[in-house]
């Protein structure tokens, strides 16, 4: 019997890292002991296994035998096909919900999204039944909606009752009356959440957002991915449209894969304004930059007194 130790290198996250779950599912199967990762014993493992998402979240590389995976460490570094179908091992998920794929891959080559490279085009991964556990499921799919087998998928999660949350995002340009009325059969987990990364998305959100209404999809307020590659200028645009439509946006900067966090002082702050929902829905974007500015001894006080008219209780 070996022994073995998973490593999240991302443990903050609020999602099991998927690939060690399932390492611990095939492992277990063969007789194998699983445990967390604890540096004290690391000469003691047969094998570690550290799996990273995120490029730019740092962590402590563990010491010993370890097998590094993710696209944190590796772009292209993947599972067995034996292991990457296995159901994954929920003893370890502190979480009421199950987690998966359906697909893999994205149609669509944005220059800023990995996805394309890592995976490929999109193509047909698995039946939910695979991994469905529980009475919740969490799908990862980069883009569902742009596999036939992704929309029968939905039918059928429609049919099983479950519900659902698709949290990396829908696309909204393959959202039509046909796809709005299977969405709006779903128990959904959280609310909808869709992706607004250009100002040419905005078109496509508006008759998404019209048809899912329509439907009833509920929740009606849905949740926006916006990607911010610009100044706070060029992407307030956005966000002022999505406000109107009474959405709720969640603004991402744009961090190169590399790692390197190439973030603005601006974009930082833009991104902490629209996503603190109540300071985003009581205080203008200009008072807030000039307010927080202030604090920071970037603007005069003579300069505040004559154009900031808010409250320090706003925060």
């Amino acid at each position: 019997m070996k022994r073995i130790a998973l490593h999240d290198a991302e443990s903050s996250t609020n999602y099991s890292n998927l690939a060690l779950l399932k390492l611990s599912a095939y492992h277990k199967a063969k007789g194998n002991s699983v445990e967390m990762y604890v540096p004290l014993f690391s000469e003691q493992y047969d094998t570690i296994y550290s799996s990273k998402v995120f490029t730019f979240k740092n962590g402590e590389k563990p010491i010993g035998n370890v097998e590094y995976g993710g696209t944190g460490y590796n772009l292209f570094v993947t599972l067995p096909e034996e292991i990457e179908h296995i159901c994954p091992d929920y003893s370890i998920h502190p979480f009421n919900y199950s987690l998966g794929f359906l697909t893999r891959g994205c149609p669509n080559t944005c220059k800023w999204c990995v996805v394309p490279k890592k995976e490929g085009s999109i193509r047909e991964h698995a039946d939910v039944d695979e991994f469905l556990r529980h009475k919740n499921v969490v799908l990862m799919d980069n883009n569902v909606l742009a596999s036939n087998h992704g929309i029968y998928q939905i039918e059928k999660l429609g049919k099983l009752g479950v519900k659902v949350d698709f949290n990396q995002g829908l696309d909204a340009r393959l959202i039509d009356d046909n796809i709005a009325r299977r969405l709006a059969k779903l128990k959904w987990l959280s609310p909808i959440r869709l992706a607004c990364d250009t100002d040419g998305q905005m078109k496509y959100i508006l008759k998404a957002v019209r048809l899912l209404r329509w439907h009833n999809a509920r929740p009606a307020r849905y949740f926006v991915y916006c990607l911010m590659n610009g100044t706070a200028e060029e992407t307030l645009e956005r966000i002022q449209f999505l406000k109107g439509l009474y959405l709720e946006p969640f603004v991402q900067p744009f961090i190169s894969f590399d790692g390197k966090d190439t973030r603005t002082k601006e974009q930082r702050l833009f991104a902490r304004w629209v996503n603190h929902t109540a300071v985003f829905n009581s205080v203008a974007w200009d008072d807030y930059k000039k307010h927080e500015y202030s604090k920071q001894g970037l603007l005069s006080q003579e300069y505040l007194q004559k154009n900031c008219k808010i409250s320090s209780n706003s925060f």
